[in-house]
């Protein structure tokens, strides 16, 4: 489990950094639409506390976790968007204490869980490692159209290569959604990091590859921002179409958002 605790650090700072975003917000702002559509600020921390307690539930539960996503399975993301919708009512102090809560009980849990456990999920299981990953990830992407709908500039650290790990790590789930046979070859990716050094994943002479910031990178995974507004750049046909498909989270990738200029 030595792997889990710096995890767990990066997970616990990305949380703060969104929470020091929105708890200096006056009540009125946390009504303000962001890019989701039909989704405030306050939907957006809902979902992240709401998911943070289904990932407390598979942690301390797994069976129960497993019956619950299968009895919502024909009508989950309705019931995704129903907790978001609900959870968005509540005034916002209550809903910041709420995930305030439901972020540190889950931190707490994984850092218990015994090597090796794997927990259910709405995608494959996975290891506390990868869980803490996951919402690692989903805090910084959902903490993104909080930061775009008040136009602050997003989180940027070290703590994106994390991001950008599980969008390299869902490259085969990413076609699978979209009805296409993987890639049978590996990719090289190479991403400028904020602090000028370069993260690698894959063998470092693989004909696809795919090269650019680590920012836009992230950006593209978790589908943040189209394809024509990113400086990446890819090599080879598979790696060139997984740049269009990319996605690091599970379920549906939902609608594109538009290029910057579709307005234009």
């Amino acid at each position: 489990m030595a792997q889990l605790a710096p995890l767990l650090a990066d997970l616990r700072a990305e949380g703060d950094a969104l929470d020091g975003v929105v708890a200096a917000l006056e009540e009125t702002a946390w009504l303000g639409q962001t890019p989701a559509e039909g989704w405030t600020i306050a939907h957006q921390i809902a979902h992240l506390a709401w998911t943070d307690e289904q990932a407390l539930l598979a942690a301390t539960d797994p069976e129960g976790f497993t019956r619950a996503m299968t009895d919502a399975a024909p009508g989950l993301t309705a019931a995704v968007d129903d907790a978001a919708d609900t959870g968005a009512t509540d005034a916002p102090e209550r809903l910041l204490a709420r995930w305030r809560d439901g972020r540190a009980a889950l931190a707490e849990r994984l850092a218990a869980l015994p090597a090796g456990a794997r927990l259910p999920w709405f995608g494959p299981p996975m290891s506390a490692e990868s869980m803490a990953t996951a919402r690692l990830m989903e805090t910084w992407a959902h903490g993104l159209d909080v930061t775009d709908a008040l136009h602050h500039p997003p989180s940027v650290s070290g703590r994106l290569r994390h991001v950008a790990h599980i969008g390299v790590r869902t490259r085969d789930f990413a076609f699978q959604q979209n009805g296409l046979p993987p890639p049978t070859d590996e990719f090289r990716v190479e991403l400028t990091a904020p602090d000028g050094g370069t993260w690698t994943w894959g063998p470092e002479d693989a004909d696809q590859r795919v090269t650019g910031p680590a920012l836009d990178f992230c950006l593209r995974v978790t589908r943040r921002r189209h394809r024509a507004d990113l400086a990446l750049e890819a090599t080879g046909p598979d790696a060139d179409r997984w740049l269009d498909l990319a996605q690091a989270f599970a379920g549906p990738p939902g609608e594109e958002r538009p290029p910057a200029d579709a307005g234009t």
